[in-house]
């Protein structure tokens, strides 16, 4: 088991999903986390599910990624609290619709577009202070196989994904010589309500459930993980290597 005492998280996406077990995770590791969502009653789901678990009260934020504005506070009042940041995990992100790229809706895709890849930078830009201001700062990127399938249909998501993979890989690159480490990850097919959006037909028992998904991502935010720019991928409950082109 990870310990993560003393060690402050941050999860955005943390009221369902893969963002909900990953807070639950690194708040059973000993993290403080700090969770961040839109819906209010799944992240107080979530407060009560961690301190069932023995974990420390989470720090509840609800707030819509879309709201640049709360983005920016947020690295404010982490500071004016903790002086630091130890793990970012970027999880929220929305489908958007599957659609020819030509019958995409100009909203829809600003959507996912701010959603997923604008909010994302802002996230960093007002955090990467903080991460730099801990002994072993972690970032966990979530990104999709559908950043590299590129698979008819899902254009403003692969779109999306590809962004957030190369934001973070410039990032890890900038930061390659300080403590801080930032990941991309692609957990693969999982059992969400994105999922069953994109898969409708599909019986979600044939896929991971999250909390499997999550129990995986843990050791990559861990201050034992020493790579950096790298991607990784969950295939078969196991973290796998995926070498990226220099």
């Amino acid at each position: 088991m990870i310990d993560l005492t003393g060690r402050i998280a941050l999860v955005t996406g943390a009221s369902r999903g893969i963002g909900y077990f990953t807070a639950l995770e690194l708040a059973k590791a000993g993290a403080q986390v700090i969770a961040c969502a839109r819906t209010v009653g799944g992240l107080e789901d979530l407060d009560d599910a961690i301190k069932s678990a023995g974990g420390l009260p989470a720090t509840l934020v609800p707030f819509d990624l879309a709201d640049m504005a709360a983005i920016d506070k947020l690295g404010g009042a982490i500071n004016e609290r903790w002086g630091k940041l130890d793990i970012l995990v970027a999880n929220a992100g929305v489908l958007g619709v599957i659609s020819p790229v030509g019958h995409v809706e100009a909203k829809v895709f600003e959507k996912v577009m701010t959603v997923n890849v604008t909010a994302t930078w802002r996230l960093i830009r007002s955090v990467d202070p903080l991460l730099q201001q801990s002994a072993a700062g972690r970032a966990l990127i979530l990104s999709s196989s559908a950043a590299h399938k590129c698979k008819p249909f899902w254009g403003p998501y692969s779109a999306s994904k590809a962004a957030v993979e190369a934001l973070a890989r410039t990032w890890a690159g900038e930061t390659q010589r300080l403590p801080l480490r930032i990941l991309s990850v692609d957990p693969g097919a999982t059992r969400t309500a994105m999922r069953a959006q994109a898969m409708p037909g599909e019986d979600p028992s044939t896929v991971p459930h999250p909390s499997e998904v999550a129990a995986n991502l843990l050791p990559l935010v861990g201050p034992g993980q020493t790579e950096t720019g790298k991607l990784f991928i969950v295939r078969e409950n196991r973290i796998v290597d995926y070498r990226l082109p220099d």
